[in-house]
């Protein structure tokens, strides 16, 4: 069953990074049938019946095809595991419902949400720009400023476990693909996924964990290479961290979910992609150094833009004000990394 709500339309400074300034600890924390109009207000719940969730033999457009939906965005409440679940989907301008999109996940940070991810990543712009559905998925695990995932083997932001009984949060994106190809017209072969902080780990763990789901991750401010990585294909990867992060360092020692450094991360990748030892190197943009690991196993290359001074936020996203840049970093927009791992994802479709 999906739930659908108005989604809110108010746009403002990214709330995940704007609330969790209360309390220092958690700024390193940052980490339905139909369409419905955004609302500044909320309106009672409707629920409505969804097909059944089929996942395709093989890839190609998806099942929705056909189904009716329009450009705009809304909120979701899909139940997913006996549990009610929330996802905010852009569906772009040019979207028309009888030809297939790419679809991209856009995970949130540790104690953040959904609404505050769009916000943070400016991506519904680039979705419309470049004709592809964009959606925001809310982790399951609630906490007191928002939300965090569940990344198996790991703890929560601060060193928290994870509650006992927790959702499987890789079951639940992989079952969200294919509600998301069961209501809109999606081409199955180009389901990508990227995420900020925590759900930067997030998207690591899918490269491993669904393999056959999503054709290439874009870790921002998060990667990690998860050991075991049972993927049955090189999955592509193209990250993005500042130097100057003050929460997840960009040469590791950090908290305990955070230990090896980013270029070891991106080392890592590259072994288990079956990439060729030595990575090119170039510079992309003033301050940005783009590790290219090439000659891999079914072309699943490994890319690393590492911004030079960049602190805790996302690449080219929106600008934020001072008093969040004090905290977590100087903000760049020597690249934008809404347009670059779009490149990327566009390059490598699922063979």
């Amino acid at each position: 069953m999906w739930t659908v709500k108005p989604a809110d339309g108010r746009r403002r400074v990214p709330l995940a990074i704007t609330v969790i300034l209360v309390v220092p600890l958690a700024v390193a924390g940052c980490g339905g049938s139909g369409s419905t109009s955004r609302s500044t207000t909320t309106a009672a719940p409707t629920t409505v019946s969804s097909p059944p969730v089929t996942v395709a033999a093989a890839k190609g457009p998806s099942t929705g095809c056909g189904s009716p939906a329009a450009p705009g965005t809304v909120t979701l409440t899909p139940a997913v595991g006996g549990r009610a679940r929330t996802v905010i989907v852009h569906v772009p301008s040019g979207y028309v419902r009888t030809s297939a999109v790419p679809l991209v996940l856009n995970l949130h940070g540790s104690q953040s949400t959904g609404l505050q991810q769009e916000a943070l990543t400016g991506m519904d712009a680039t979705a419309d720009s470049d004709t592809f559905i964009v959606a925001y998925p809310q982790g399951g695990i609630a906490v007191a400023r928002g939300y965090e995932w569940n990344v198996p083997g790991q703890p929560l932001f601060g060193g928290v476990a994870v509650p006992a009984g927790a959702a499987d949060d890789v079951s639940f994106l992989e079952q969200l693909t294919s509600m998301l190809e069961a209501k809109y017209c999606v081409d199955t072969g180009r389901v990508y996924a990227t995420g900020f902080s925590g759900g930067a780990r997030m998207a690591s763990q899918l490269a491993c964990d669904a393999s056959t789901v999503f054709a290439a991750v874009a870790p921002v401010s998060g990667l990690r290479t998860p050991a075991p990585c049972p993927s049955t294909r090189g999955v592509p990867v193209v990250s993005f961290h500042g130097t100057a992060d003050p929460v997840d360092p960009y040469t590791g020692n950090g908290q305990e979910y955070w230990t090896y450094g980013v270029p070891e991360a991106t080392r890592r990748w590259a072994s288990h992609n079956g990439c060729a030892a030595a990575p090119g190197t170039s510079q992309p943009a003033p301050g940005v150094t783009l590790t290219a690991y090439g000659q891999c196993d079914g072309d699943a290359a490994v890319d690393l833009y590492t911004i030079a001074g960049e602190g805790h936020e996302w690449p080219g996203g929106p600008p934020l004000p001072r008093s969040i840049t004090r905290v977590l970093g100087p903000q760049t927009t020597t690249i934008n990394a809404n347009s670059t791992m779009w490149a990327f994802f566009t390059a490598h479709p699922l063979p």
